[in-house]
């Protein structure tokens, strides 16, 4: 067991909660919590650390993963300071796992066989916001996610936990030139959306059983001018009262769900 906080492999998890750069030099992320655990491929994870309540609530959920970890060296248990060492929340569950990063390619965000639904984000900053709109886009039947422009780390620790495991299931990539995003959506018949109020029509006038990418832009500033203008057209969803606009994460769920109403995902 690992007793000391000032272990170097506790130093380093800490460190890779806290560091962006290091967590993509390494190419890992950190994933805390028994739930979380659960989601991850046992061939992604690098390192695993648990305390004693943390292995005891896995084995009560009947996992074995744990012992298979620490039989080949990928694990360890630690004591409670010591995950507090490591751990990014206030009150740990006592599983916490350094995992390793997939890069997902083009055919799995536009599957053959169906028409694809994106969601495309463009300087979304809020690391809630980001794990939401994971979580809520794999709800929908959405076949992927795109990053663009300085939208925050999808590895940050708070996005991670925010996903609640879709972060290993969903398909998502990081691009910064959404022109060159664009030209590839439309190569494969995609239509793109943007999430705007100027010169936009009612987000459900609109048909998305076609290939469907919805663009969100940052939740102060909105969309760029030049991002709205490379789309195929703008939509907007109508709101009472004098609220100005909605939650960037709100807006993304109401556009995927009515595409996914229109193609029979939901009812």
């Amino acid at each position: 067991m690992i007793s000391s906080p000032s272990n170097e492999k506790v130093k380093h998890v800490a460190a890779l909660n806290k560091k962006a750069s290091l967590r993509e030099e390494e190419a890992v992320f950190v994933a805390e919590g028994v739930r979380l655990f659960e989601e991850i491929p046992l061939q992604d994870i690098k390192e695993a650390y648990f305390t004693e309540d943390g292995l005891k609530s896995l084995k009560e959920r009947g996992h074995s993963d744990p012992e298979l970890l620490i039989r080949d060296g990928r694990a360890d248990t630690v004591s409670l300071p010591v995950m507090e060492k490591m751990s990014d929340v206030v009150t740990p569950q006592g599983v916490l796992a350094v995992v390793k990063r997939r890069k997902h390619e083009w055919e799995e965000l536009l599957p053959a066989g169906k028409p694809a639904l994106l969601i495309l984000l463009e300087d979304i900053q809020d690391p809630g916001n980001l794990g939401t709109v994971l979580r809520t886009a794999e709800a929908a039947g959405a076949s992927g996610v795109i990053l663009g422009g300085c939208t925050a780390d999808i590895y940050n620790p708070k996005v991670v936990r925010s996903t609640m495991g879709a972060i290993f299931r969903l398909p998502f990539m990081r691009l910064n030139d959404l022109g060159f995003c664009f030209s590839v959506l439309r190569q494969h018949g995609v239509k793109i959306h943007a999430a705007a109020m100027e010169g936009a029509e009612v987000f459900s006038s609109r048909d998305y059983t076609g290939g469907t990418a919805f663009i969100i832009g940052n939740e102060g500033k909105g969309l760029k001018e030049e991002t709205i203008k490379g789309a195929d057209d703008s939509v907007f969803i109508p709101m009472a009262g004098k609220t100005e606009s909605l939650n960037a994460s709100v807006s993304a769920a109401l556009l995927m769900y009515e595409a996914a109403r229109q193609r029979g995902y939901v009812k």
